[in-house]
C-alpha cells in the first residue's frame, strides 16, 4: 500500500520545515509549496494527493481559492486551512467551500497531527463508501441477470424499462428464482442508485412486530419502546423499499401500506406526526394474489395498487436452455471465491441437469454448484458427483410401467434398480407437495413415520436445502 500524500502550502518557510519533518516522521510522503502558483503545478503532476494543508493567505493568491482548484484535480483531497487572522466570516466561508477544518495559528502541532488523521481517516471511508457504491452498481447490472432465453430476455426488457421511472413494481415468480436479484437491478440501474435499498421480509417478521419494522414507533408507543426508531420505510428515504413476500402481510398493515401507496405519507406507531414517504416501492411474492384476493385473503384495492407494473420472472424449468449459462456462471463464480477449479459439466451430467424440474429453481442450481465446489474441488463434473436424487429420476424415465421397462442385454442390477424407482416416487411425491411429508405420505399411501425414515435413510433433501 502506498504512503498517503500530503501537500503543506504556506509562505512561511519555519513553519513549512516543521510540518515536513513532523508528518515525514509520521510516515507520509510530504511535499512544500510556498505559492499558489508552486502548489497548482506540484498538484497537477500525474501523482495523487490525499490531504492540502493550506496557508489562507498566500503571497499570490487565496488558500480557499486554492482549495478549490485542488478539489476539481483531485476529486477525494481533504483539505485543512490555516490562518493568522481568524474571523467567523472566513471559517464559514471555508468550510462551505469543503474544507475539512478550520486551524487558527498559532496551534498545537499534536492537535493538528489528530486533525489530519481524522481527515486521512475520512478520505478513506469516502473511497471505501465509493468502492461499494461502484461494487453494487456491478453486482447489479442488467447482465448479471444470467441467460439468453426469450423468457429471461423478456424480464430484462421490462427491467431496463421501468428502472428510470419510480412507479410501484410488484415481482411475482416461484421462490428461488431472483425476485429480490430483479428488484436490485431496478434499484441500481435507476436514479436513486445512491440511495439505500432496503428490503423487508414481510413473512419473516412476527405481526406484531412488523407494523413498527415499517413505520417506525416513538418512544412509550407500547411496553418496550424505550426510545424513538426509524422504520423501514424513513430508512429508504430517497432510495428504494422491497416488500418482499408482500402476500403474507396481515390485513389491517395491508390498509396501512395502502395509504402509503395513495397519499405517500405514514404515521409511526404512537406518533400524531405524519412523516413524508419518499421511497420507491418494490413488491414480491411467490403466491397468486389474484387468488387471494379472490378469498379475502388480500385487499383488492392494494393488490391494484402494487401492479402497475407487474413482472413476472419464470422458473428454472420454463427456461431450460439458460442452464448451460447458469452452470458456467455459479462454476467460475465458486472457482474464484472458494479457490476451487471445477472444470465443466460432463455431457451425461449436463444431460441429467437439463432434464431435472429444478423445484428449487436457480437458488437450488447455485447450492448444487456450492457443494460441488466444496467436495469435488475441481476437474470436470461427471454423473457420479451429482447427489443421489439428481441421478435417480433418470434411472427410470417417467416412472414407466413394469412392462414397458426393458432389461439390457448383459442385464441389470436388481437392487439398484428397485431404489432408484422407489427415490424416483419419493421424489416425485415430495415435488408435487412441496416437501410436505404428510401429504406426500398420503399420496403415496405410506405411514408418514416410514416415509420419513426413507427419505432419512436415502439422504433426500429439499433443494434450497443448506449444503
Amino acid at each position: 500500500m502506498r504512503a498517503q500524500r500530503i501537500l503543506i502550502v504556506d509562505d512561511e518557510s519555519s513553519l513549512r520545515t516543521a510540518l515536513f519533518r513532523v508528518l515525514d516522521r509520521q510516515g507520509f510522503q510530504v511535499i512544500t509549496a510556498s505559492t499558489l502558483r508552486e502548489a497548482e503545478i506540484l498538484a497537477g503532476s500525474d501523482q495523487s494527493l490525499d490531504l492540502a494543508i493550506v496557508d489562507l493567505r498566500l503571497p499570490d493568491g487565496d488558500g480557499i481559492d486554492l482549495m478549490t482548484r485542488l478539489k476539481t484535480l483531485h476529486p477525494a483531497i481533504q483539505v485543512m486551512i490555516l490562518t493568522g487572522h481568524a474571523t467567523i466570516e472566513t471559517a464559514v466561508r471555508a468550510t462551505q467551500s469543503g474544507a475539512f477544518h478550520f486551524v487558527t495559528k498559532p496551534f498545537n502541532m499534536e492537535e493538528l497531527l489528530n486533525i489530519a488523521a481524522r481527515a486521512l481517516s475520512h478520505k478513506l471511508l469516502a473511497q471505501e463508501n465509493q468502492q461499494l457504491r461502484s461494487e453494487l452498481h456491478r453486482k447489479y447490472r442488467f447482465d448479471n441477470i444470467i441467460g439468453q432465453s426469450g423468457e429471461i430476455r423478456h424480464v430484462l426488457e421490462m427491467v431496463e424499462r421501468v428502472a428510470d421511472s419510480d412507479s410501484t413494481v410488484l415481482v411475482t415468480g416461484e421462490s428461488g428464482t431472483g425476485k429480490e436479484l430483479v428488484a436490485k437491478a431496478i434499484h441500481y440501474n435507476s436514479p436513486r442508485a445512491n440511495k439505500p435499498f432496503i428490503p423487508v421480509n414481510c413473512g419473516a417478521i412476527p405481526a406484531e412486530l412488523l407494523e413498527s419494522e415499517l413505520f417506525g414507533h416513538v418512544k412509550g408507543a407500547f411496553t418496550g419502546a424505550i426510545a424513538n426508531r426509524a422504520g423501514r420505510f424513513e430508512l429508504a428515504s430517497g432510495g428504494t423499499i422491497f416488500l418482499d413476500e408482500i402476500g403474507e402481510l396481515p390485513l389491517n398493515l395491508q390498509v396501512k401500506l395502502l395509504r402509503v401507496l395513495q397519499e405517500r405519507r405514514f404515521d409511526p406507531v404512537g406518533s400524531a406526526k405524519t412523516q413524508i414517504a419518499n421511497a420507491r416501492v418494490i413488491a414480491a411474492t411467490n403466491v397468486d394474489l389474484e387468488r387471494a384476493v379472490a378469498k379475502g385473503q388480500f385487499r383488492e384495492d392494494l393488490f391494484y395498487r402494487l401492479n402497475v407494473i407487474p413482472i413476472r420472472i419464470p422458473s428454472l424449468k420454463q427456461r431450460r436452455s439458460d442452464i448451460p449459462f447458469l452452470l458456467h456462471h455459479f462454476i467460475h463464480h465458486f472457482n474464484s471465491g472458494k479457490g476451487r477449479n471445477l472444470q465443466g459439466v460432463a455431457p451425461d451430467a449436463m444431460e441429467l441437469l437439463m432434464d431435472y424440474p429444478w423445484p428449487g429453481n436457480i437458488r437450488e442450481l447455485e447450492n448444487l454448484v456450492e457443494r460441488l465446489a466444496i467436495l469435488k474441488g475441481n476437474g470436470t463434473i461427471e454423473t457420479s458427483d451429482l447427489p443421489e436424487h439428481y441421478r435417480a429420476r433418470a434411472a427410470l424415465p417417467a416412472l414407466a410401467p413394469v412392462d414397458q421397462i426393458e432389461i439390457p442385454e448383459n442385464g441389470m442390477d436388481f437392487n439398484s434398480a428397485v431404489d432408484a424407482y422407489e427415490n424416483a416416487l419419493i421424489l416425485q411425491a415430495l415435488e408435487k407437495t412441496g416437501w410436505n411429508r404428510n401429504q406426500a405420505a398420503v399420496l403415496l399411501k405410506l405411514n408418514r413415520t416410514t416415509l420419513v425414515e426413507k427419505i432419512k435413510k436415502k439422504g433426500l433433501r429439499p433443494p434450497d436445502a443448506s449444503v
